[in-house]
């Protein structure tokens, strides 16, 4: 099933760890030398720990005055040691900075909550230091693009510049992934409570798996997850109060006031497989929506084929999926010259040739012939669309064998139904506890497990190799007998010889339908309007011959707070609360619905 939004949403900031530890050669301890333990005072007293990496007096240390680049991170200052080597070999002051309460810093740990404060604290402070000569940058991935955001937001006058990748957008796509809770917000907080990291235990994925499993089958209530796994987290209990997009929230992120203000050349970082996508691109859309003009233009976004961690170290393929050799872009070349350009007078970097680069994935699944796109903007590339309605013969759609339609022609009249019953357990069984990371893009046992608790929609084979650049998007009506479900949309192709490639996937909580910031619940058979569209990029030719394959279903795993249908506060359900959820979906002439594709006709 779908792990790549499932499993790490709440937790995927953490892998800056290991898996950004590349196992490229490190520059000579000849080009840079580092001094630990610097306390940055805060406005508060709390003095927070960084290690600074610096050039060698050959390199222009000494008295040589450079800019500062900085990552402020829960998951320790070593963390970012190869990076940091590599900026100061480069003749820049690299900053690596415990966030409060973490590492060697003083504080509380509190997630996101301190950060604008402190990290406009810590940017100033360096920006003073008589190693940099005014100019202060930042760098970092998942929370640490988040922490560029909200430092960003404070307009610190010292900033230069800000480069986040896969940044995380609390409220929007993490603890919860657009209103659903994510069991792996008590994974992540065994790896970031206290002071050190339990980097061995987080990375243990089999006993979280095991342990997520076994609250699934006890229909353990999601507010006594944390009790249930043997570690009672106060901030847990905190964020899972606040499921929408609330004012707790929305203090942490930029406002369109503040986005108006921000002025400074921007570099976002993104992958189509990338798990913060949603949240990367919330920042994006919001900047462009609110921002000045001549600000818009500094602010240039690079989409690859990558998953998470593929947004600092790239690699050629993830879950089964081959992105080919020219996916795998110099990222630490590309961010060399982006702070080259923006605090050191450079030239803009060559690969930026346009606002929006993205990664055209190939025809097929051997990664051979992907390539680098451009366009003035990335609503040039989502403006375009093609419409398929979804239908069905006899008003089935029940699983493969019973497959409905998407086709071009507005249908007249029908609809087809699922059944979610929260506490059947078998799609756990079947997907999640078998399903193989290494193959997820490809695997069509979560296709194969669709029966009554789910619909089936394909197209007909593909006339032509067809490229789809864009965001696909999902508009459902539907009615059902519960006041609330979950709804999940999986979009495939599947190739002429049978294989199947993941393109897209979105999933919503169905009170939030109208407003992620306010729920509203569902009268039963009243016909209403769900949109699946958070604008989430894709960039792949079709294969001729291939056809496109929708699933439609209600979430029901291991990986996911379970909505059990009562219309109370989700995080309180148990199996007593469970009402079946009997779902109709519409394709008549009055409720006609749709994916949306933006297929380019060649």
């Amino acid at each position: 099933m779908g792990k790549a939004w499932l499993l790490n949403l709440s937790a995927c900031f953490a892998l800056l760890g290991a898996q950004l530890a590349s196992a490229e050669k490190l520059p000579s301890a000849a080009d840079y030398t580092a001094k630990l333990q610097v306390r940055i005072p805060m406005r508060d007293g709390v003095r927070l720990n960084a290690t600074l990496y610096l050039p060698q007096p050959s390199k222009g240390g000494g008295e040589h005055k450079t800019p500062v680049i900085v990552i402020a991170t829960p998951y320790m200052a070593d963390s970012a040691h190869n990076f940091a080597a590599y900026f100061a070999a480069h003749d820049y002051v690299f900053a690596a900075v415990d966030v409060r309460g973490r590492g060697n810093s003083g504080g509380t740990f509190e997630p996101w909550i301190h950060e604008a404060e402190d990290n406009y604290d810590a940017v100033e402070w360096l920006a003073r230091q008589p190693f940099c000569d005014g100019h202060v940058g930042m760098w970092g991935g998942s929370y640490a693009g988040f922490d560029q955001w909200a430092t960003a937001k404070e307009l610190p006058p010292h900033l230069a510049t800000i480069a986040p990748a896969a940044a995380a957008c609390p409220g929007i796509d993490v603890p919860d992934y657009n209103g659903i809770g994510q069991p792996h917000l008590v994974r992540w907080l065994s790896l970031t409570n206290g002071k050190t990291a339990q980097a061995q235990l987080y990375e243990d994925s089999d006993f979280w798996a095991a342990k997520f499993f076994s609250a699934y089958q006890h229909h353990i209530p999601f507010n006594s997850l944390d009790a249930y796994l043997g570690n009672p987290f106060p901030t847990f209990q905190l964020l899972i109060r606040h499921p929408a997009y609330d004012s707790y929230y929305r203090s942490l992120t930029p406002t369109a006031r503040q986005y108006e203000k921000i002025s400074i050349p921007i570099l976002t970082i993104t992958g189509q497989y990338d798990e913060e996508e949603f949240g990367a691109l919330t920042y994006y859309r919001e900047h462009f929506q609110h921002g000045n003009h001549d600000a818009l233009l500094k602010h240039y976004l690079v989409i690859g084929p990558w998953d998470h961690a593929g947004t600092r170290v790239p690699e050629d393929e993830v879950g089964g999926v081959k992105f080919g050799p020219a996916s795998l872009l110099d990222l630490k070349d590309l961010h060399r010259q982006w702070y080259d350009w923006t605090m050191k007078n450079g030239p803009k970097p060559s690969f930026l040739k346009k606002q929006v680069a993205y990664y055209l994935l190939p025809a097929g699944n051997t990664g051979a012939n992907g390539e680098w796109e451009y366009a003035d903007s990335l609503s040039a590339l989502t403006n375009k669309g093609t419409t398929y309605y979804l239908d069905s013969k006899d008003g089935d759609g029940n699983g493969l064998a019973h497959a409905g339609m998407l086709t071009r022609q507005h249908p007249v009249q029908g609809s087809d139904s699922y059944t979610y019953d929260p506490l059947e357990l078998h799609r756990g069984e079947l997907v999640d506890m078998k399903s193989n990371d290494a193959t997820e893009l490809v695997d069509q046992t979560y296709a194969r497990s669709i029966g009554k608790d789910g619909l089936i929609y394909q197209t007909e084979a593909l006339p032509n190799e067809t490229p789809v650049v864009g965001c696909p998007s999902l508009k459902l009506w539907l009615s059902l007998d519960t006041p609330d479900t979950d709804l999940e949309a999986y979009l495939y192709e599947m190739e002429p010889d049978g294989t199947s490639i993941r393109l897209w996937s979105h999933t919503c909580r169905l009170r939030y339908r109208e407003s992620l910031s306010k729920g509203k619940l569902v009268r039963p058979g009243e016909i209403v309007a769900c949109d699946l569209a958070p604008g989430l990029f894709v960039a792949r030719r079709l294969m001729k011959g291939s056809r496109l394959r929708l699933v439609v279903s209600s979430p029901n795993t291991i990986w996911a707070e379970k909505n059990y249908n009562s219309g109370g506060v989700v995080s309180e359900e148990t199996a007593k609360d469970a009402r079946t959820a009997h779902v109709r979906i519409y394709h008549d002439a009055e409720h006609a619905s749709i994916l949306q594709l933006p297929l380019e006709q060649e």
